[in-house]
């Protein structure tokens, strides 16, 4: 474990309720009940930030080795390393096929919409953080983590602000990526001090972007808002659950204690979308929250994207819109998965318009609102 002397190190988020004192000539980073004073005022201090990543192209073969790449992380498909191989072999006996074709239906002319939309993210991020680079890596396929974090090594970099883009916490998410930088900070030899972007799915700067971003789309008639976010094996929610009583037992997400409520992405989901609704004025019973992304014969969290088009559409839903807020940049499971098989499968059970509500991406409110989530991350690493 990496870590600096005399500070505790864990992997589960802490409390944003402490604010830093905007007075002071330096960022105070609370974690637990120490605080540390990191050096961010001079030009020294990099951010990186990490999305999940994409195939190098639309090639059988070049996907292929990114779904290797993925599913073999035992954050993501958390099995013993010998079922977890094997697994792994028979999926990618067929899926590289369909993922490629997936893939090409939504590819851009600049590469991987994911990608762009990062790099465009990263552009936006430079004319806010005034602290030192600014840096683009993926937790899978290139510029790995490993790349960026040597170079800004190599150029000098000590101190490192971490940002995994994921609202909500989650081992496959923020965890791997945390990971991953304490390995290459190991396997490397580098010395470096890191800050950790928290999740930030209850942030009033994230929902403050979030609003901002979806209103215009909401100002048109619509019947129903669908809030779909990525699933999760049930399994990952249940091993996390500190207290063994509350995960998917009963419907606890809106009053999970905060020693569950920290580390249980369901729960983070459902309050996410409850606070955003909140926000906007939209009444209950005109939208809803639904789990994506199905992998496998394992039970996942419900209830499923896919039985809640049906279900909208014979109960009369003829507009819907459909939002994906555990993205914050348009992908293969909002471009492709919402935008052009949902679309498809809610017309066939009698809707009529399925409206996809693109991400944050790199919208430049968006840019100004994450920096300020970047500048108050506690230093963990």
């Amino acid at each position: 474990m990496v870590s600096v002397p005399g500070q505790s190190v864990c992997r589960k988020p802490v409390s944003h309720s402490s604010t830093p004192n905007s007075t002071l000539p330096c960022k105070i980073c609370w974690v637990a009940t120490e605080r540390f004073e990191i050096g961010c005022c001079m030009t020294d201090h990099a951010l990186l930030l990490v999305n999940l990543g994409s195939p190098a192209s639309t090639q059988v073969a070049d996907v292929r080795s990114y779904l290797n790449q993925f599913l073999m992380d035992p954050y993501v498909i958390d099995l013993p390393w010998p079922v977890r191989r094997l697994l792994v072999s028979l999926i990618l006996i067929k899926r590289p096929e369909q993922s490629a074709h997936a893939y090409a239906s939504i590819w851009w002319d600049e590469g991987s919409p994911l990608v762009v939309l990062s790099k465009r993210l990263q552009q936006a991020m430079k004319k806010e953080w005034s602290h030192g680079p600014v840096e683009l890596a993926m937790r899978y396929g290139e510029p790995s983590i490993e790349t960026v974090l040597t170079r800004l090594s190599e150029q000098g970099f000590k101190k490192v602000t971490l940002a995994p883009l994921y609202p909500q916490f989650a081992d496959s998410t923020v965890t791997t990526v945390i990971e991953e930088a304490k390995r290459v900070v190991r396997a490397k030899s580098l010395k470096m001090q890191f800050s950790v972007l928290q999740p930030f799915y209850d942030q009033p700067e994230y929902l403050s972007a979030l609003v901002e971003s979806v209103r215009p789309h909401l100002e048109q008639p619509y019947d129903h808002l669908l809030l779909s976010f990525h699933g999760l094996p049930e399994r990952h929610l249940h091993k996390l659950d500190p207290t063994g009583k509350h995960c998917l037992k009963d419907d606890c997400c809106m009053t999970a204690p905060a020693e569950v409520l920290a580390t249980c992405y369901r729960a983070q989901c459902i309050q996410s979308a409850a606070a955003f609704a909140k926000r906007m004025g939209i009444p209950d019973g005109k939208w809803s929250v639904s789990f994506q992304s199905r992998l496998g014969r394992a039970k996942w969290i419900e209830p499923y994207t896919e039985a809640r088009l049906d279900e909208l559409a014979a109960q009369g839903v003829k507009r819907l819109l459909v939002m994906c807020p555990a993205f914050v940049a348009d992908c293969i499971e909002t471009l492709e998965e919402i935008g052009d098989r949902g679309a498809e499968q809610f017309k066939e059970a009698g809707g009529e318009e399925l409206v996809l509500v693109p991400c944050l991406n790199d919208d430049p409110n968006w840019a100004k609102e994450l920096n300020r989530l970047c500048e108050r991350a506690p230093l963990m690493l």
